[in-house]
């Protein structure tokens, strides 16, 4: 695959780690702006929320852009945001810090994606938009301890600056390695959203949100989390989220293959199953290094392969689905939102410990939501698909 596919994914693991390291930097954001745990964790929220709001508005308002323009502009929206995040000395200036780097994120990767697609012949771009979206995956692998590593030493500060300066350098390599793609046909927000007018649509984007959610209310907090269980704490929960980040690189590939071959909703069930009984277990199992490894890299793997599957049964329901994944990548984001808010209710409520077992529940409504689903699945007629 060409360097210019490369580049893209490069960006989208910029995006991705300014999103996930916060996770890693919650201890020393809470002990530097003198915040609670709770407070440090809605910076997560703040950035999914903007997110998820941003991406359909700014695809709108960017509709006419020059896609190399606009990759570049939201590159650079995202080195302001982050750059202004590792300035920050107050718990307000730091969430506007996120806010303005979820915008930079949301502009940024649909399109880094349809220029993966528009730069290459049908029969490779699966493969390129595969590539662009593993960036993601890989921020979990690498950006993401790599923060928790450095926090330690630098400081929240120091890990949002250091986001700064690798997107910066990702954003000037733009202009140099890609070349000028005229912007698609513009859609309006009335039409993006018309194909979730179907119960059908709506229960499987539902399904997505509440997946994310069940993820989010714990990886946003696991560092703590581990150290409440089993007293890990500093290099070694880097490790851990590597650990994490490789299960779930893993899921991310088996999840397609699984579906290929043995169909979407069975797919779906098994790994929703296996969700359930491996976060279940994560309090017990997390009391040692080795346990809290084994649970999280399986956990990470049966929730990171939801995706794939769970996008091949939204062009089930709706083929022609570009609209339609969209919208699923809003509900990401909105789950990763009320993921934050969410876990520090059930910290306050019930303490850290709390959270796996909130989020096996989660699990087991998204298992309901696709076995109703399942019940009264029909194909969407032609006429109601928006393309």
């Amino acid at each position: 695959m060409s360097v210019r596919t490369h580049l893209l994914a490069a960006g989208s693991f910029t995006v991705g780690t300014s999103d996930f390291v916060v996770s890693g930097v919650l201890l020393d954001v809470s002990g530097r702006l003198g915040v609670s745990l709770t407070a440090a964790g809605q910076l997560a929220t703040a950035f999914a929320i903007a997110y998820a709001i941003g991406a359909p508005l700014l695809s709108t308002l960017t509709s006419r852009w020059d896609r190399r323009t606009l990759l570049l502009a939201a590159l650079v929206v995202a080195v302001v945001g982050n750059g202004l995040s590792a300035v920050a000395t107050t718990y307000p200036l730091l969430i506007v810090g996120r806010i303005i780097a979820a915008l930079g994120a949301a502009a940024y990767q649909p399109a880094a994606t349809l220029v993966a697609t528009a730069m290459l012949p049908p029969a490779q771009r699966a493969r390129a938009v595969g590539i662009v979206v593993g960036g993601l995956t890989l921020s979990l692998a690498l950006g993401v301890p790599a923060g928790d590593l450095l926090g330690s030493r630098i400081g929240y500060g120091g890990v949002f600056g250091a986001v700064a300066v690798v997107t910066a350098l990702v954003a000037a390599a733009v202009p140099l390695c890609l070349p000028r793609i005229p912007a698609p046909p513009a859609v309006t927000l009335r039409r993006r959203f018309a194909v979730a007018a179907d119960w059908r649509v709506l229960t499987a984007l539902a399904m997505t949100l509440v997946n994310v959610l069940a993820a989010m209310v714990v990886f946003i907090y696991v560092a703590p989390l581990v150290n409440a269980t089993g007293g890990i704490h500093g290099a070694t929960v880097a490790l851990l989220l590597v650990v994490y980040g490789i299960g779930a690189m893993a899921g991310n590939t088996g999840g397609g293959r699984a579906a290929d071959r043995f169909g979407a909703v069975p797919t779906l069930f098994a790994l929703l199953a296996g969700s359930v009984v491996t976060v279940a277990v994560l309090a017990p199992a997390g009391s040692t290094v080795v346990g809290a490894a084994v649970v999280l890299a399986l956990w990470a793997a049966f929730n990171w392969a939801f995706n794939p599957p769970a996008q091949s049964l939204l062009l089930e329901l709706a083929p022609a689905g570009g609209l339609v994944l969209s919208l699923n990548s809003s509900a990401i984001f909105v789950g990763t939102a009320l993921g934050g808010m969410v876990g520090g209710i059930v910290i306050d409520a019930g303490g850290l410990l709390a959270l796996p077992l909130v989020s096996a529940g989660f699990s087991l409504v998204v298992i309901a939501l696709l076995l109703t689903l399942q019940l009264g699945r029909r194909p969407v007629a032609a006429e109601n698909v928006v393309a």
